[in-house]
């Protein structure tokens, strides 16, 4: 046996013995071969024969399933004209063989109706039986009493049609007694055609109807029976209207229906991204603009105009406004017994315990501080659930078998949804038919070397783009620092020249946001990429890149320079300039967009269609408009800690986005040449959005509130010395007034003012992700073994069935020689 154990067979490492190592396998199966022979010789008396014509075209016929459902997996011969013929089909099959075959399991769904309701008949009587009370014999009528043969399982004999009508009665019988839940299970679980199971099914309804009239059950059975109908089609009505509900249903089914699930998952993302903005404004806006809007400060009096220069900047009419972190105070708010609104500190005795009052520099840092910590666990949530969804095993065969045979569902009758879904449906099988059909190219070494030259200058490129713009937007941002000095020492300027030139730096990342990815794609064309969802994937990781080199020199521009020396540009708080700046990158970013939208679709197609004279149409860039969303939504985290409602100016723009994106979609782009189907795009959307965007922002709003001093003239922290020192004077005072809640400052102390229990608990994150993460890896193993193992079992049968004919082929030697020795003599 140490002779026969090889490492590199598959099913010894999955702990499996292989059958064809093991020769006490082979002699049981020569034990069952010659046992299957000589009972057919009994039971039927025929000799072994050499088939006809006839007999030959139907063992060929035969024989092309099994070659068919084991291509690929076994030895396939070649004849002298160059065709493939397979083993088993190239002498024909005697009878004996013939007849084992036609018993196997596989072989007698559709063939042997008989022994089909037969073995129904059985399921069903032991259904019941463990189902009801066991009832007297005297009430099952003599076709539908248990018989001894009702606990076997009969042969596949030859039924006539008397036989066959019995035993459909005996199982109508049957049916009939069971629940209607188990006897549309036993129904649907028959390997019987459509036409059959409706068949039995009215047959079984028919007796059933005058057992169930409306005389024989009582007024309360009927009733019940009534409500309960009743609730069941109210919640049925309840669950379609709340799907009816879903936001942008039946747009985003057209989107998938006609340009596949590539473009799709870039508006899935941008409906995920509405989802996380809603809720962080609902919190901010609870928490903080609500109690504030309450309670308004007193504001200066010398207030400017609205101009429309203001919906750009943010500045000028905004500035004193809930929009910007400036406009909160640092008192706490209450109201007095007698219902007038106070913001002092002060209060006389009496009416304290009956006065409620709101710390707003407190609610202010635990709202933020908790936004984020929510907003983390619903990323970190959905990217595991994403995971689980689009990283399965499996295989583009059984997705295609899902896809061809279950996919349509006809509870739809209205005219456009059948087409909707039958578009759906089409554009799905034509990506998992591009799947199971591509081939992975043999290059030979020059041609590698060739290919790897070519990615590497492309990568070259665009690395050196990405460094020059990089570049070029740190030395313009100091520039405009600079600028910033020189105007303020300046006695006389005008204010909406300042508003205006401080649109230059947005306006210079948003056009270079707009440019390089054009170069990415001209990169990835030159590299010649043939597989659609690498070439995606190749552009996703170059935007990437760009946008956060870019947005980590904007946070050093705003944190470094601005933050740190307010006094320099004659800022009375910093914190409400960085958000006006963040607010006019917003918009600057949407302006842009709707740019490219009109110049790089709309304009293209009529010039590609009517100045050249070509039918196509410009592909729909998921890379660059998925890494769009996500610089935008790092501006939004970052910004909300400056601008409680930028929140809703994101809503706002991911709301106007949607629509102008889908209806350029549908009008100036096309389908992807080559369809591909992208599981797991969705999943690296939530990544890059969990881990380089909100890990940043976090990052960043962090810094800001453990280190960087607050402005001393406004917003809710302006006499501490960090916004995080809100907290620590809270809990200090708590335990002052009440020294029964000292565990409360002692819980502070360790968890919040610690960062090491900030990094504990972003590791245990991310070990829950990595474990997850293997445990579907290990799941993709086990299934592959699974799958390997099944095919090795057809394997076995083919085995099987060469043995069975080796066997005649012998036999049939032995009785020709017989014969003709007995001539002979």
């Amino acid at each position: 046996m140490a002779g026969n154990f090889d490492l590199n067979q598959p099913l010894v490492g999955a702990g499996l013995e292989s059958p064809a190592d093991e020769e006490g396998v082979h002699v049981s199966f020569n034990q069952l071969i010659a046992e299957q022979c000589q009972a057919g010789e009994r039971l039927d008396g025929f000799e072994l024969q050499q088939l006809d014509e006839e007999s030959r075209d139907y063992v060929a016929e035969l024989g092309s399933g099994f070659e068919s459902s084991g291509r690929g997996l076994y030895d396939i011969e070649s004849d002298d004209d160059g065709r493939q013929t397979d083993p088993l089909v190239s002498v024909p099959w005697s009878s004996a063989t013939m007849k084992i075959l036609s018993s196997m399991p596989s072989r007698t769904i559709g063939r042997s109706r008989g022994a089909i309701l037969s073995q129904y008949y059985n399921k069903t009587l032991q259904l019941r039986r463990r189902s009801q009370s066991r009832p007297s014999i005297r009430d099952f009528s003599h076709s539908s009493r248990p018989s001894i043969r009702g606990y076997g399982m009969e042969v596949d004999v030859i039924d006539g049609p008397q036989s066959e009508m019995e035993k459909s009665e005996r199982l109508v019988n049957n049916l009939q007694n069971l629940s209607m839940g188990d006897r549309m299970k036993m129904l649907r679980g028959m390997p019987l055609s459509v036409v059959e199971k409706k068949e039995l099914r009215r047959k079984t309804l028919q007796r059933d109807k005058p057992l169930t009239s409306s005389s024989k059950i009582p007024c309360c059975s009927q009733l019940k029976y009534y409500i309960i109908i009743a609730v069941r089609h109210s919640w049925y009505s309840w669950l379609s209207f709340l799907h009816s509900l879903q936001l942008w249903q039946f747009l985003l089914k057209r989107v998938g229906g006609r340009f596949g699930t590539g473009v799709l998952s870039y508006f899935l993302f941008l409906k995920t991204l509405l989802f996380f903005n809603v809720f962080l404004f609902l919190v901010t806006f609870l928490f903080l603009v609500l109690p504030q809007a309450m309670h308004p400060p007193e504001l200066p009096e010398e207030r400017r105009n609205f101009t429309g220069l203001d919906l750009i900047s943010g500045a000028g009419h905004f500035t004193d406004t809930l929009m910007y972190y400036g406009y909160y105070s640092n008192f706490t708010l209450r109201r007095s017994c007698a219902g007038q609104h106070n913001t002092s500190a002060s209060s006389a005795p009496d009416c304290l315990s009956k006065r409620l009052s709101y710390n707003m520099s407190l609610a202010y840092f635990f709202t933020i501080g908790m936004s984020f910590f929510i907003t983390c666990i619903i990323l970190v949530y959905s990217m595991s659930k994403s995971f689980g969804r689009s990283f399965r095993i499996d295989k583009s065969y059984s997705i295609l078998a899902m896809k061809v045979f279950s996919s349509w569902d006809f509870k739809v009758i209205k005219k456009s949804s059948v087409e909707l879904m039958s578009e759906n449906n089409c554009t799905q099988l034509k990506e998992i038919l591009a799947e199971v059909v591509q081939k992975k190219e043999k290059t030979g070494p020059c041609q590698a070397l060739w290919r790897l030259m070519v990615h590497g200058l492309a990568w070259a490129i665009c690395i050196g783009a990405t460094a020059g713009c990089v570049i070029s937007v740190y030395f313009f941002s100091e520039f405009m620092h600079k600028d910033l000095q020189r105007t303020a020492r300046l006695a006389n300027t005008n204010p909406l020249l300042k508003e205006a030139s401080l649109l230059a730096l947005p306006a210079l990342v948003s056009l270079l946001n707009l440019l390089l990815p054009g170069l990415f794609n001209l990169a990835a064309w030159m590299e010649e990429y043939h597989s659609p969802s690498v070439r995606t994937y190749v552009a996703l990781g170059r935007n990437l890149m760009l946008k956060v080199s870019v947005l980590a020199v904007l946070c050093y521009h705003w944190l470094g320079r601005v933050a740190a020396k307010p006094s320099d540009i004659n800022l009375v708080c910093w914190e409400t300039f960085v958000g006006q700046e963040l607010y006019r990158f917003l918009i600057m970013d949407f302006i842009f967009t709707l740019l490219n939208t009109l110049f790089g679709e709309l304009l293209w197609r009529l010039f590609s269609q009517r100045v050249l004279g070509r039918g196509r149409k410009p592909a729909f860039d998921i890379a660059r408009n998925v890494l769009d969303l996500i610089y935008a939504q790092t501006l939004a985290w970052i910004g909300v800690l400056f601008s409680p409602l930028l929140p809703a100016v994101q809503i706002l723009k991911l709301l106007l986005l949607f629509y102008v994106k889908v209806s350029s979609v549908m009008m100036n782009c096309q389908a992807p040449r080559k369809p591909y189907r992208v599981s797991q795009m969705t999943t690296i959307f939530i990544t890059l959005l969990c881990f380089p965007s909100f890990l940043g922002a976090s990052v960043c709003v962090t810094y800001t509130m453990w280190s960087i001093p607050p402005s001393t003239s406004c917003g809710p922290f302006r006499h501490l010395g960090t916004m995080f020192q809100a907290g620590k004077r809270w809990v200090q005072e708590l335990e002052k007034n009440n020294p029964d809640l000292s565990v409360v400052a002692k819980v502070h102390a360790y968890l919040v003012e610690n960062p090491f229990f900030l990094f504990v608990g972003a590791g245990i994150f991310l070990i829950v992700i990595y474990f997850y993460s293997q445990v579907v890896d290990g799941q993709r193993k086990v299934i592959a073994l699974l799958q390997e193992h099944i095919e090795k079992e057809g394997v076995d049968k083919k085995y099987l069935i060469t043995q069975l004919q080796s066997v005649h082929e012998r036999k049939k030697g032995i009785s020709r020689r017989l014969r003709s020795q007995d001539s002979g003599c």
